[in-house]
């Protein structure tokens, strides 16, 4: 290839592989090491590293997985790390507390789902999926000591969230420090060129290139992915906060979902979770909200089932929500109960992610039953097959009995 070309090339990939991210530790090493690949022919190693401590993947997981996908698209060699060892620790980014230590068995578990799930997003096939477990059990006592000489406790209580407890009175255990160590040598074993993480894990991204220079290595670039903000628009997606979308959600659910974010969260979940371009994204924003939205809406959808079953989402969408044609297939809520507590009700239906959010809807007369308003917060349900529960303007469920 010309020198030209090569430079083109970098440039181009770059630009592909930069969209989205938070930071690149640092741009020119990484822009050295896609040139050194492109001339000499040879993929750079690429890893994602996984705790399988859920079960469930939603958008904000999809983010660090569209970005491999990118890279295999590219040609580069991908390795899905799934930490079949770290995850018996736990990573303590984020966490009050220590975590508690899971079981080789509920690790197992939980990963039987997990890879079919990223077969959505990434050709499994294309890609090296690997264990940890297979090189961190073999350690023997001096060479876990070797490790742990090359850092210290000061560089350790660095971390935020490390800090913070110990500035609160609250324990850290040895064992947690031993997590971005061992996070750190995962990137040794695998001779890792590249390693994404999100903002919180840049820590541990970091301590991969102390520990790869201190073992003679090339280091790693640190792609620091940001954090999906939930559909609540404040805190960070979460199945526990209720606020996410799984990658397995329906066409419509997806659609649906989207159609419920604020009009301030649209320009990052276009840059996050589309690959349309940003010059073109600034033109649709400039268009009016709502079909910047339902253009939105349907790119994401397009992207997990298809253009056909994109323009079926936003017809159904149409229909019910704009037309309020309720003649056409809606979510349903399977139940054999009689009845239950409005409050109840919505909870069980994951309509709302607290009693207080539930109170302020009944409040503004957002929640209805056949289309009326529920007047009571205390007010019980009769839950009679076919009645429609709508809640605010983008949920709504059929009851089947």
């Amino acid at each position: 290839m010309l020198e030209e070309n090569i430079k083109k090339e970098v440039e181009r990939q770059f630009e592909i592989l930069s969209r989205g991210c938070d930071e690149i530790l640092n741009i020119n090493e990484f822009k050295s090491k896609l040139e050194n690949s492109i001339r000499n022919n040879k993929p750079l190693k690429v890893k994602l590293g996984i705790d399988p401590t859920g079960s469930e993947l939603h958008l904000g997981h999809a983010v660090p997985l569209r970005k491999l996908k990118q890279f295999q698209e590219l040609g580069h060699e991908v390795n899905f790390l799934i930490g079949t060892f770290t995850a018996r620790i736990g990573d303590p980014t984020g966490r009050s507390e220590t975590r508690k230590v899971l079981s080789f068995d509920q690790i197992k578990e939980n990963i039987k789902t997990y890879l079919e799930q990223v077969s959505i997003i990434l050709d499994l096939d294309k890609i090296k999926v690997v264990y940890n477990h297979e090189w961190l059990e073999t350690l023997k006592l001096d060479e876990v000591l070797k490790l742990l000489s090359m850092f210290t406790v000061s560089q350790m209580i660095q971390r935020e969230d490390f800090s913070k407890r110990l500035s609160n009175n609250q324990p850290v255990s040895l064992i947690e420090f031993m997590y971005p160590i061992l996070q750190a040598y995962d990137s040794v074993e695998l001779h890792a060129d590249v390693e994404l993480g999100a903002t919180e894990q840049k820590f541990n991204l970091l301590r991969g290139r102390d520990l790869q220079k201190n073992f003679g290595q090339e280091q790693q670039i640190c792609m620091i992915m940001p954090i999906l903000v939930g559909l609540d628009g404040v805190e960070k997606m979460s199945k526990s906060l209720g606020n996410y979308i799984s990658v397995q959600d329906s066409p419509t659910d997806m659609f649906g979902k989207i159609m419920s974010i604020s009009d301030d969260l649209m320009k990052n979940y276009y840059e996050m979770i589309t690959e349309i371009p940003m010059n073109e994204v600034e033109e649709i924003l400039k268009g009016h909200p709502m079909e910047a939205k339902k253009n939105l809406a349907g790119e994401l959808v397009k992207i997990y089932y298809g253009e056909e079953k994109a323009r079926e989402a936003r017809s159904w969408f149409e229909d019910v929500f704009s037309n309020k044609n309720l003649n056409v297939e809606l979510p349903e809520y399977n139940t054999d109960k009689d009845e239950l507590p409005i409050l109840e009700l919505l909870q069980e239906l994951k309509f709302i992610s607290s009693n207080s959010e539930g109170r302020r809807l009944v409040d503004q007369r957002a929640v209805k039953i056949n289309d009326k308003p529920v007047e009571n917060i205390n007010e019980i349900i009769k839950l009679e097959n076919g009645i429609i529960v709508r809640c605010g303007k983008k949920k709504i469920v059929r009851v089947v009995k």
